[in-house]
C-alpha cells in the first residue's frame, strides 16, 4: 500500500528523544510505531489501551500511600491473602 499520508505533532523534545530511543532498541522506526499504532486503534476501534482518570478515592490512596499512611503490611504472600479475604 503507499503511504502518502502524513502526520505531524508537537512533542516535548525531551520526550521524542527517549521513546525514539526506546523504539531503536526494539528496531521500530518512529514510522513504524505510528503506523502500529493506527493499526492497533483500527482494530480495536479504540485506543489500544486504558485510559482513566483518578476518582476521589484513588487520589486519596495516591495521597495516603505517598505519605506512608494507612498501609497494611503483611509478612508474605499468605499473610497478603489472609488480609484481603482471599
Amino acid at each position: 500500500m503507499v503511504k502518502i499520508a502524513t502526520v505531524r505533532a508537537r512533542i516535548e523534545p525531551r520526550l521524542k528523544e527517549d521513546v525514539e530511543e526506546l523504539f531503536k532498541k526494539i528496531g521500530l522506526s518512529t514510522t513504524e510505531a505510528i503506523n502500529l499504532f493506527y493499526r492497533q486503534v483500527k482494530l480495536r476501534n479504540g485506543l489500544p489501551f486504558n485510559v482513566v482518570v483518578s476518582n476521589k478515592t484513588t487520589e486519596k490512596v495516591f495521597k495516603d500511600t505517598d505519605a506512608r499512611r494507612n498501609l497494611i503490611r503483611c509478612e508474605d504472600v499468605d499473610d497478603m491473602f489472609d488480609k484481603l479475604g482471599i
